[in-house]
């Protein structure tokens, strides 16, 4: 009796810079850091330095294109 073998599709595999920069909320959001701090941070104000430490979501426009990165539906 010959045997069948099943030929499956391969896994796609996830972008590594990509979930190195992303996260993915409980309510399925997409959070990402925040620009701008690498380097010249002595011109930004202290209020400003302080609003670039909170992280952000990622825009609406963007997102379908980080979640084919990140694999999730």
């Amino acid at each position: 009796m010959p045997t069948e073998k099943k030929t499956i599709m391969p896994k796609m595999k996830t972008h590594s810079s990509a979930k190195k920069r992303f996260s993915v909320t409980g309510s399925g959001k997409i959070k990402r850091f925040q620009a701008n701090t690498s380097h010249r941070m002595r011109n930004k104000s202290k209020r400003a330095k302080l609003n670039l430490r909170d992280s952000t979501t990622v825009d609406g426009s963007e997102q379908k294109r980080v979640m084919r990165m990140l694999c999730i539906r």
